[in-house]
């Protein structure tokens, strides 16, 4: 389960002013994280370029070596250092960037991110988030930011700044020094990652865009059949996002001295409502939150309503299904 014994008023918590900014960046540039917001969760950063600053993501996160790290750019013309674009890249980069997609391209030849970010793959995964800390993180350090979610590796995503300190309550243990608290994360959910090594767009995580929103512009777009032992993407691995307590899906109700995570009208007895509404955007957004709101010793279990598999809720069902216990 989360420790939820943390201190509003602890000195890792910044305001994401000048002076907050300021630290963030001096943090960075010295190959330390930071932990800072983007419109999807919060992120674990490091200096992308710096293999000791991104072996210490996955010091502190615990996570394992082989899972690969999403490289944050300011725009399309940075990606583009490190990166080889195809015309569907550039296709899809222009639509949605800014934003909730990450695109999964093959390394230049002389890219001179840590080796690292990619996992030993010969390709790097990189987006441009769409929120204005982000942007001035990259833009005050000038470096691209490797940055998985900031939360211990299998846990639930960060959508507040409280919730980073809750996976790192212990000031002095492996973690960010500096975590800049920008509010409630917009989205929610990570960012899509679609593969455009090859010739075909292929899913290997919905996230934040909606399959059907990329399919607009990318024609069909492929499902990764995938090895979660040898992943091309974060979020990928069978077991992630998951809460301390048994998670059980396509719940009619809780569990015996367990919570009910409800979604749509009419469910009277939920312990929390995603989205009272049936409004897959607003049960997205509250998703992280809600779970780890419930993920105490006040329960045994955590159930959860049925939710459509379509739109948002193909990204919503990915991520309950692993941090499902059945």
């Amino acid at each position: 389960m989360i420790s939820h014994n943390v201190s509003p008023n602890d000195p890792r918590l910044r305001l994401p002013d000048e002076d907050g900014i300021s630290k963030a960046v001096a943090e960075l540039e010295q190959g330390r994280l930071v932990a800072f917001p983007t419109e999807t969760v919060y992120g674990l950063g490091a200096d992308a370029t710096n293999d000791h600053a991104v072996a210490s993501i996955y010091e502190a996160k615990g996570r394992p070596k082989f899972n690969p790290l999403i490289v944050h750019v300011p725009d399309l013309q940075a990606a583009r250092r490190y990166a080889l674009f195809t015309p569907l890249a550039e296709q899809l980069a222009d639509k949605f960037w800014p934003g909730a997609l990450t695109l999964v391209l093959p390394r230049k030849a002389d890219c001179p991110l840590s080796l690292l970010v990619s996992a030993g793959l010969d390709s790097v995964a990189v987006r441009v988030p769409n929120h204005p800390i982000a942007d001035q993180l990259m833009e005050g350090s000038g470096l691209p930011v490797a940055a998985p979610s900031a939360n211990r590796s299998g846990g639930i995503s960060p959508t507040q700044a409280v919730h980073v300190l809750q996976s790192w309550p212990d000031v002095n243990a492996p973690g960010p020094q500096v975590i800049l608290d920008g509010g409630p994360c917009a989205v929610g959910l990570e960012s899509t990652v679609i593969d455009v090594t090859t010739e075909r767009p292929t899913l290997l995580r919905p996230g934040g865009i909606s399959v059907e929103e990329i399919e607009k512009s990318a024609g069909k777009v492929w499902h990764a059949d995938g090895a979660p032992d040898r992943p091309r993407s974060p979020g990928m691995l069978a077991r992630h996002y998951a809460p301390g307590l048994p998670v059980h899906l396509n719940a009619p109700s809780a569990k015996r001295g367990g919570a009910l995570l409800g979604f749509g009208p009419g469910i009277q007895e939920a312990d929390r409502n995603l989205s009272p509404e049936g409004d897959l955007k607003e049960a997205a957004a509250n998703l992280f939150a809600m779970l780890r709101t419930l993920d105490s010793r006040q329960f045994t279990s955590i159930s959860i309503s049925p939710i459509p598999n379509a739109g948002l809720g193909l990204a919503i069902n990915d991520r309950l299904r692993r941090a499902s216990t059945l």
